[in-house]
């Protein structure tokens, strides 16, 4: 649920980025006099698993649209809430600027829809309600779920009133509200049921790591080894070769605004979107997660970069540049928290 920068008039867009900026600020405040030193390596590589797990689009039935994870709820529980803003951040932020996966003004909208509600909401008010402190599997599985689908219904109903209030009339409040709710809450069960698959397997593995999250507790002498071995691993496959058998269908928010308007790409209306567009062309190194080789033939042959491979290539590249800026914001945080 990328929101492209169409959407969005420019009062609107900018005081998301305000929003999202003095929540980027309150957060790294927060992380930075809380931060466990073993933590910094363990937001890089799940920024780098989400990154590669949002490329996997799921193919919702019997709707023509599709959906992919957010990853909020995810880092939320293994990272605590303030941590896992900043991660959910820096994986948007790499998106945008160099897949164009989500418009430059519309960066703000994106990382408070699919960060502020799932970290600070979704986390403390539904998953950490009901799981507890030592939930079994079943009670595990429902608050993942509730809190998945909550999460991004708030998220989902933000972006209606962030058109809304941009005033795009080829999106009418009504009409809109009524597609975008029920998909995105199909979309939030089956991100839930992934969520909930992923957090068994950890708990299972380092159920300490749970708990104390749970508790807001240091990771201390936890054995992180494994873990960051196999959220590293699992990125490199999802991003490198799942990749490529993502749904083509577009997805949950695409599809709302084509029910409504007859297309999902609507016209820029200021000049600024035209000159936000023409800056994203220009640092995206792979528009829409593929590169398309030049040597392509006129009668449709093109060499292998044209096909799955180059959206696995792409996969690769944001995963690793993802890892390097969750790491970099990490140290840095932590160089502060030691001159502080």
């Amino acid at each position: 649920m990328h929101m492209a920068d169409a959407l969005l008039s420019p009062a609107v867009g900018g005081t998301m980025w305000a929003a999202t900026a003095g929540t980027i600020a309150w957060c790294s405040a927060k992380v930075r006099r809380e931060l466990d030193e073993r933590k910094v390596p363990l937001m890089g590589v799940l920024g780098a698993f989400v990154f590669a797990a949002q490329m996997i689009n799921f193919t919702i039935p019997a709707t023509g649209s599709s959906g992919h994870i957010g990853g909020g709820l995810l880092l939320a529980i293994l990272l605590g809430p303030h941590a896992a803003f900043l991660t959910l951040a820096s994986v948007l932020f790499i998106q945008a600027l160099f897949f164009a996966d989500g418009g430059l003004l519309a960066l703000g909208c994106n990382i408070f829809n699919l960060g502020f509600y799932q970290a600070f909401i979704a986390y403390p008010l539904f998953y950490r309600k009901l799981a507890g402190r030592q939930p079994k599997q079943a009670r595990l599985l429902l608050a993942t779920i509730i809190a998945a689908a909550a999460g991004l219904q708030l998220a989902a109903f933000s972006v209606v009133l962030q058109t809304t209030a941009s005033g795009i009339t080829a999106l009418p409040f009504k009409a809109f509200l009524l597609l975008m709710q029920p998909i995105h809450l199909a979309i939030g069960i089956i991100e839930g049921l992934a969520t909930a698959a992923v957090i068994a397997f950890v708990s299972r593995a380092h159920p300490e790591l749970g708990e104390g999250t749970l508790r807001q507790r240091p990771l201390g002498k936890l054995p992180l080894r494994g873990m960051l071995i196999g959220f590293g691993i699992s990125a490199l496959l999802l991003g490198g070769v799942v990749s490529w058998f993502a749904s083509a269908h577009p997805d949950g928010l695409e599809w709302a605004i084509a029910q409504v308007a007859g297309t999902s790409e609507l016209p820029a209306e200021h000049q600024l979107h035209d000159t936000l567009a023409g800056w994203q062309e220009k640092l995206a190194i792979s528009p829409g997660y593929d590169w398309h080789s030049p040597d392509a033939t006129t009668d449709g042959v093109a060499t292998a970069i044209n096909t799955g491979h180059g959206v696995g290539l792409a996969g690769l590249l944001g995963g690793f540049a993802t890892l390097a800026l969750c790491l970099l914001a990490g140290l840095l945080l932590k160089k502060l928290a030691r001159k502080a």
